[in-house]
């Protein structure tokens, strides 16, 4: 549910895509939709035929895989 408080939609976490994510982290968008056919991340929002994620959902998946690929 939306609402004032907690709006689905905000600048501070906007919409991004693919091509946003490939280029922030520097791999391809077919590992990344394997990683989302094997539960590994985020399922993407869909709008029409487009798919986009939270940008802060990208941020903490990468600093997760930061993590785990130190033993951290």
């Amino acid at each position: 549910m939306t609402t004032a408080t907690n709006p689905i939609l905000c600048a501070e976490d906007p919409l991004i895509d693919m091509v946003y994510i490939t280029t922030y982290t520097g791999m391809t968008d077919k590992w990344f939709y394997k990683l989302i056919q094997d539960g590994r991340f985020p399922k993407p929002i869909k709008l029409g035929r487009s798919s986009r994620w939270y940008k802060s959902e990208v941020q903490s998946w990468m600093q997760q895989a930061i993590a785990d690929s130190r033993g951290s």
